[in-house]
């Protein structure tokens, strides 16, 4: 069984018991949290597919935990004029941990 579920803007295809790193949640560590935005659901019967959600159904997650991706370099720069300049970005991020798929 698995799931399609939107969050921060993506789209993920989840299983129970999958580890994803996605945009950062406004939740606690070790607490549980409900995806109510799901577009598709695949059992056993086949596949539902919403329009634009399935009604009723609801994947719910544990925060693993917070953290920072890996540093991306932005660096802009226009030749022969002298002028050049250098950024880093690290995205924030929540693990999360997918315990249970309700269709």
């Amino acid at each position: 069984m698995y799931a399609i579920i939107e969050t921060g803007g993506k789209q993920y295809k989840v299983q129970e018991g999958d580890v994803l790193f996605i945009e950062k949640l406004d939740a606690e560590d070790g607490a549980s949290v409900t995806f109510d935005r799901v577009l598709a659901v695949s059992n056993d019967g086949g596949l539902t597919a919403g329009t634009p959600l399935v009604s009723g159904a609801s994947v719910t997650a544990k925060v693993e935990k917070h953290g920072k991706g890996q540093k991306v370099v932005v660096f802009k720069y226009k030749p022969k004029k002298n002028y050049h300049k250098k950024q880093g970005h690290r995205q924030p991020y929540t693990k999360v941990t997918i315990e249970k798929i309700q269709a």
